[in-house]
C-alpha cells in the first residue's frame, strides 16, 4: 500500500499540524502541501520527510501573505500528480481534500472543519476583516462564493470522510451531505502528568483572538476579587485584555510560556477555564491530563472532551456572568472530581488511541476497495 499525505500549508505547528506529524508516524509517506516554512518544519517530527510543494513556494514571503491568494488555493492544490499512489490521505481545513485522484485510487480525508471562512464563519469573517461594503467587500464576497462552489464539488472526490469530533461531523453532513467516522485528534497526554494536590488559582491560556474569548475570563474575575487568575499566551488581543486586568491584583497576565511553564501552571490549577467554541479544543484535555477539572463553555467539541459534573462544568453563554456563576458552582463541588479519573478519561484521547484508529481505518478501507476493484 503505497501512500501520500496532503496538507494545506506547513508554516506554523497547531493542531491541524499536529495531525498531520501523527499521520505520518503510523504511514511514513511523500507530503504534498501548497507551500511551508522550512525552517519550522526543520525543527518539526517532519523534518525528514519528502515534501513537495506547489509553485506557491515560490511566491516572495508566501508565509505572510498567504491569506491574501485564497483565491489561488483551490487550482494549486489540483497541481499535485499523484499517480502511483495507492492511498491519498488529506489533512483539511481548507483545500486539501480538493486533490485529483483517479477511480484506482482510495482517497480517505481526515478533516478538521470544512472552510470555516467561506460556511460557518462567513459573516464573522467579514466583520472581523473590516470589510462593511464598497469593492474589497465584494471581491471578498465573490472569491467565498467561488470557494463554496469548488468545495462542494470537490468532497465528492473523497472517498471516505473522518471528522475530529462529532461536531465536525455534523458539519460534514451539513454542508456536504455526507457521513463521517469520528477519530479523536492525537493530544500528547503523557507529556501532561497528573498532580493531585492543586493550588488555589485558575488558569486560561490560549492565543489572544477575538473567539477565544480570553477577554470575557478575565473581566468575570475583575469581579471575584478573591479569586485567583494566571493567564498564558499572547497576540493581537493581548492589549485590550491589559486594559481589563488594569488594577486587578488578583489576575495575572504571564504572556506567551515555554512548554514547562505552561504544564506546571495546568498541573497546579485548581481548574481551566475554557470559553471558546472550538471544533474540538485540545488544551482541555491537556488540562484533563494533569488531573485538572475544566469549566467550559457547553459548545463545540468540548460538549465531547469535558464530563459535566465528572471532568469538569460547562457554562451556556459566553458572558462574564455565566463565568462567574459557572466558578461558584464550582467551588461548591469540588469533592465530586477526582483527579485520577479525570487523568483517565483524558487518556480516551492519546496519540496511541488515534494511531491505532488511523491504521485500522485504512488498512480496512483499502481492503475492502481492492477486493471490490480486483486488485
Amino acid at each position: 500500500m503505497k501512500t501520500a499525505i496532503v496538507h494545506e500549508w506547513l508554516t506554523t505547528f497547531a493542531g491541524s499540524e499536529k495531525v498531520v506529524e501523527e499521520i505520518y508516524e503510523v504511514f511514513p509517506s511523500p507530503i504534498y502541501t501548497l507551500f511551508t516554512d522550512k525552517q519550522m518544519v526543520a525543527n518539526s517530527r517532519l523534518s525528514g520527510a519528502e515534501i513537495h510543494t506547489s509553485s506557491l513556494q515560490r511566491v516572495p514571503m508566501i508565509t505572510k501573505l498567504y491569506r491574501k491568494l485564497l483565491a489561488l488555493f483551490p487550482r494549486k492544490i489540483e497541481e499535485f500528480d499523484l499517480r502511483g499512489y495507492d492511498v491519498v490521505i488529506s489533512s483539511s481545513h481548507s483545500v486539501a481534500k480538493g486533490v485529483l485522484t483517479d477511480s484506482n485510487q482510495l482517497h480517505i480525508c481526515y478533516i478538521h472543519t470544512p472552510v470555516r471562512y467561506a460556511w460557518d464563519l462567513y459573516f464573522r469573517y467579514l466583520e472581523e476583516a473590516g470589510l462593511k461594503r464598497g469593492i474589497k467587500r465584494s471581491y471578498a464576497e465573490k472569491v467565498l462564493h467561488e470557494l463554496r462552489k469548488w468545495d462542494i464539488i470537490s468532497a465528492n472526490r473523497v472517498d471516505y470522510f473522518i471528522a475530529n469530533s462529532k461536531n465536525i461531523a455534523r458539519r460534514v453532513n451539513k454542508i456536504y451531505r455526507r457521513e463521517a467516522e469520528v477519530i479523536y485528534p492525537p493530544v500528547n497526554v503523557h507529556e501532561f502528568t497528573l498532580k493531585e494536590k492543586k493550588d488555589n488559582y485558575y488558569l486560561a491560556a490560549s492565543r489572544f483572538v477575538a473567539y477565544k474569548k480570553i477577554d470575557l475570563i478575565v473581566k468575570a474575575f475583575t469581579r471575584m476579587p478573591d479569586k485567583r487568575l494566571a493567564v498564558i499566551g499572547d497576540g493581537p488581543d493581548m492589549k485590550k485584555i491589559k486594559k481589563i486586568a488594569a488594577g486587578h491584583s488578583n489576575i495575572e497576565l504571564l504572556g506567551y510560556r515555554p512548554f514547562p511553564e505552561l504544564r506546571d501552571h495546568m498541573q497546579n490549577a485548581k481548574g481551566f477555564l475554557f470559553a471558546a467554541d472550538e471544533d474540538f479544543g485540545i488544551m482541555p484535555v491537556e488540562a484533563q491530563a494533569c488531573g485538572t477539572p475544566v469549566i467550559a463553555y457547553g459548545a463545540g467539541g468540548a460538549l465531547e472532551t469535558v464530563v459535566d459534573g465528572a471532568t469538569g462544568l460547562f457554562f451556556n453563554e459566553q458572558t462574564p456572568e455565566c463565568i462567574i456563576d459557572a466558578v461558584e458552582r464550582f467551588e461548591k463541588n469540588t469533592d465530586r472530581r477526582d483527579p485520577k479519573k479525570i487523568r483517565k478519561h483524558a487518556e480516551k484521547f492519546s496519540t496511541e488511541v488515534f494511531r491505532k484508529s488511523m491504521k485500522e481505518f485504512v488498512e480496512k478501507k483499502y481492503g475492502e476497495f481492492s477486493s471490490k476493484h480486483g486488485f
